[in-house]
């Protein structure tokens, strides 16, 4: 019975780090193709390093307490050592399955600030596949086509 409780614990705290978003500026999520978005020209005027964590660890926290609990439940001989066990188990696997998808779906990014060329001034943070410079030209991407804003860099006269 160990065994199987280990067998199925382990795949599920690694399909954890699948919940993971891209955040980059290349990723599109496939009901955006096609679709049109608006456009705004503008210059950066700040890029800052930063990490994105995903705020909603409930997943990682109740796989960890069930595999913890199925876990815990293995030690000891009779119900009551079987009740204790299971609760410290999913207890210990809540917290560690918590920590573990912490860890598993932060990301490193930048934030953008950019001076647009109508006067505005706005910021966008993305992920770290497109990596702009203070006074670079770029474009802010936004609006119905587009579930989230983006700066890219702009090669136009």
């Amino acid at each position: 019975m160990k065994k199987w409780a280990l067998i199925m614990a382990i795949p599920a705290l690694m399909l954890m780090n699948a919940c993971t978003t891209d955040i980059g500026a290349n990723q599109y999520d496939s009901a955006s193709v096609g679709a049109v978005t608006k456009a705004l020209k503008g210059t950066i005027i700040s890029v800052r390093s930063i990490t994105v964590r995903d705020s909603d660890r409930t997943g990682g926290t109740a796989l960890g307490a069930i595999a913890g609990g199925i876990g815990g439940s293995q030690i000891g001989k009779g119900n009551t050592a079987a009740l204790l066990g299971a609760t410290g188990g999913a207890l210990l696997g809540g917290a560690a399955g918590n920590l573990a998808q912490r860890g598993l779906s932060s990301q490193s990014g930048y934030e953008y600030v950019v001076q647009l060329d109508n006067g505005g001034v706005v910021t966008v943070t993305q992920g770290n596949d497109v990596l702009l410079a203070n006074g670079q030209r770029c474009m802010v991407l936004y609006g119905n086509g587009s579930s989230r804003a983006r700066v890219i860099p702009y090669n136009g006269y």
